[in-house]
């Protein structure tokens, strides 16, 4: 068992929660960080965290980013820029906090989406990327799921469901997401030019049946970015496929470390 160390990063525009968990023999390689979901927060990770550290003997490192979890609160509306905007904003925070000259990013959803950006804005540091169930544009798929999943909130004690997790900040939470999903400006995103600047490794991950994007995604980052690409269809397989199927994930994960990304070496 690893126990995650925790910590408070304080940037200008509010205080991050962060956990990170380290194996007692860690490796000489880079950390993985992890990016949450829309919805998402480091609680919601539940024990992939550490089960990823003790597969993969790297340091593994996950935030909330403001607004989220027991991050600092956020009170503005997102801008249509936020996927990207994420690369030199809280994640840059983290970065600096830990000192880290190298990371391999693994992000879920839109926090997928938000690691491509990464990798595009660190090429150097940026040694590895994975994404689980990542959009790269606004699909029709996509904005059937949202809207789905507003009717269900919309049901009397959902919204509850969120406030375990996101406190008083949990109706934000949820505008954040369907709100800017859903909205006109929102509606022509798309990751295109930020693949086109991919240059590490990518390890790209979707389920067959995911509810709030198609195979389409998977193929676009594919196509996109520069670098070599790992890609793995988890089937059957929904939006969460660390939770539905984590040993597979994790091997998957373990498998484009070994082969993709810097061999890592005990630490003397």
């Amino acid at each position: 068992m690893i126990s995650p160390d925790t910590h408070r990063i304080q940037t200008p525009h509010g205080s991050l929660h962060v956990q990170s968990w380290t194996p007692p023999v860690p490796q000489r390689a880079p950390s993985l960080i992890l990016l949450h979901d829309s919805l998402g927060s480091v609680a919601l990770w539940r024990d992939f965290p550490e089960r990823l550290a003790q597969a993969t003997g790297r340091q593994v490192i996950a935030y909330d980013r403001l607004g989220f979890g027991q991050s600092d609160a956020r009170h503005d509306r997102l801008p249509t820029s936020f996927v990207r905007d994420e690369a030199h904003g809280d994640f840059a925070a983290v970065v600096r906090h830990f000192g880290l000259e190298q990371f391999v990013v693994l992000g879920h959803s839109v926090g997928g989406g938000m690691g491509v950006c990464v990798a595009a804005a660190y090429p150097q540091a940026c040694v590895g990327l994975v994404t689980i169930s990542a959009q790269a544009f606004v699909e029709s798929v996509t904005l059937d799921g949202l809207r789905e999943a507003q009717a269900r909130f919309a049901q009397p004690g959902q919204l509850e469901r969120l406030q375990k997790y996101h406190g008083d900040k949990a109706a934000w939470v949820l505008e954040a997401w369907l709100g800017t999903w859903l909205s006109e400006e929102f509606s022509t995103w798309t990751l295109d030019e930020r693949l086109a600047q991919v240059r590490c490794p990518v390890l790209c991950i979707h389920g067959d049946r995911d509810e709030y994007g198609s195979l389409a995604h998977q193929e676009r980052i594919a196509a996109g970015v520069r670098g070599p690409v790992v890609r793995r269809v988890l089937s059957p397989g929904g939006h969460f496929p660390h939770r539905e199927q984590p040993e597979w994930v994790i091997a998957e994960v373990q498998q484009f470390l070994a082969a993709h990304v810097a061999p890592a070496a005990p630490v003397a």
